[in-house]
């Protein structure tokens, strides 16, 4: 499909005008809103970090739902327009120097962890659906890490990722840290689409881990293979 063609379906899609008519920055501040609806991931009072939060749709989401006594915080590589209840990040999330950000902002709000991180990430998509697959599992990935250094026990971890072959492995790596976890295609998604979310409840803890080294600033944070094959 040209991209053309894409907008002017898009600019049809009910999601879509729902959005613009209700002031969310993206349609699929919808599909968080249903995820939340059906698993009661996010609750008054949380802390909530989204990783890959731009436009801000799903912050603008997460604002709602924590009210005026919770902390949100998105974290992107580009710089977003402020929203109003939440505080912003940029940087890479995968390296020291962001946890430390996210660390002190926690700590300027008495908070000692998070209550949930989500992901709404997708790859850049190169026309290969392995190779898109592949990197939605490896986005996955990085941010399964995240929640593991920053949830408290007990909390919770929504992500995005698309079905294929990568997928059964990440979806059981997510079970063993949590105590439920579930898969849902929310209303909003479209049809056509292979994305799903995976909403995992009930973090089990941060595993034991052996004295390493201090990494830099710019060093990832138990980072993954880019390739498995």
């Amino acid at each position: 499909m040209s991209q053309t063609r894409w907008y002017q379906e898009r600019s049809k899609e009910g999601y879509y005008l729902r959005a613009k008519k209700e002031g969310y920055r993206a349609r699929s501040a919808y599909k968080l809103q249903q995820i939340n609806e059906k698993y009661n991931v996010i609750r008054e009072a949380d802390a909530v970090a989204d990783l890959g939060c731009a436009p801000g749709g799903w912050l603008q989401v997460l604002v709602e739902a924590v009210g005026s006594g919770g902390t949100v915080v998105g974290v992107d590589l580009q710089r977003i327009k402020p929203i109003p209840g939440a505080k912003a990040i940029q940087g890479d999330f995968t390296v020291r120097a962001t946890h430390q950000k996210l660390a002190s902002l926690l700590s300027e709000d008495q908070r000692k962890g998070l209550d949930c991180v989500v992901s709404d990430m997708a790859p850049d998509m190169s026309g290969n659906y392995d190779i898109d697959q592949f990197r939605s599992v490896h986005l996955s990935e990085m941010a399964l890490d995240f929640a593991t250094q920053h949830l408290r026990e007990g909390g919770h971890f929504v992500c995005k990722v698309f079905e294929g072959a990568d997928f059964q492995p990440f979806r059981n790596d997510v079970k063993t840290r949590f105590k439920s976890l579930y898969q849902y295609h929310p209303p909003a998604s479209r049809k056509q689409s292979s994305e799903i979310y995976l909403v995992a409840k009930g973090f089990k803890g941060k595993p034991e881990e052996k004295k390493a080294s201090k990494p830099d600033d710019e060093e990832p944070v138990n980072p993954r293979p880019l390739a498995r094959r």
